[in-house]
């Protein structure tokens, strides 16, 4: 059995999506999945980066997804997951009915495994407790939430990363007080609500050794 990657990972979930019609449905998914995925390449071309030395695999999950970031990218997670969001807010402009996405960040592990089309896919229970902090907010808007243990990651990356540190101050970087909630299982989790007074889009560093 292959080790546990133990690394960042951003859930995006679109708000009201089951409530869509299925034509609705199929236009949101399809135009949000091309722009994410301009988005990244963008950053994978400015970074000089391959996809695979960014993120170690991409889920669908019906009305969003999953991204799994390399761990030499460990508390990266979180300013990827701030600049999907600031995307999603030149989305709305585009629907009228798009009513803006939440975004959860957890630093947990996972396992990859070949799938039944021998696709690479995941199951860990990093995946089931970042859903965790999806289920948590029950706001209208955008939002990106982070577990303290994503919050933690972002912290070192940041010491690593000096200019990183620089540039999340220059665009008004802000996090909430630590808030406490239960999950469907009872059990106590805590994290930060996250969120740029200057929004826009953040490429990964050139090195990541």
């Amino acid at each position: 059995m292959k080790h546990a990657i133990l690394s960042d990972i951003v859930l995006v979930d679109i708000i009201g999506f089951s409530k869509l019609d299925i034509d609705a449905q199929q236009q949101i998914i399809s135009y949000i999945s091309k722009t994410y995925k301009k988005m990244i390449d963008t950053m994978l071309r400015y970074s000089h980066l391959r996809l695979d030395e960014l993120l170690v695999g991409i889920i669908p999950t019906g009305d969003g997804f999953f991204c799994i970031l390399h761990q030499h990218y460990r508390g990266f997670g979180a300013i990827l997951a701030l600049s999907f969001n600031h995307l999603s807010e030149q989305i709305t402009k585009k629907y009228s009915y798009f009513r803006g996405i939440r975004i959860a960040v957890h630093t947990g592990e996972v396992h990859q495994f070949i799938d039944i089309l021998g696709h690479n896919n995941f199951v860990g229970y990093g995946l089931n407790e970042c859903e965790r902090y999806i289920s948590s907010q029950d706001h209208q808007i955008s939002t990106v939430v982070i577990s303290e243990e994503a919050y933690l990651s972002l912290e070192i990356f940041l010491k690593r990363h000096k200019d990183f540190h620089e540039l999340l101050i220059a665009m008004e970087f802000k996090f909430s007080p630590p808030f406490s909630f239960q999950d469907k299982h009872g059990n106590t989790r805590s994290g930060y609500m996250i969120w740029m007074r200057k929004g826009g889009i953040i490429n990964p560093p050139f090195n990541f050794t």
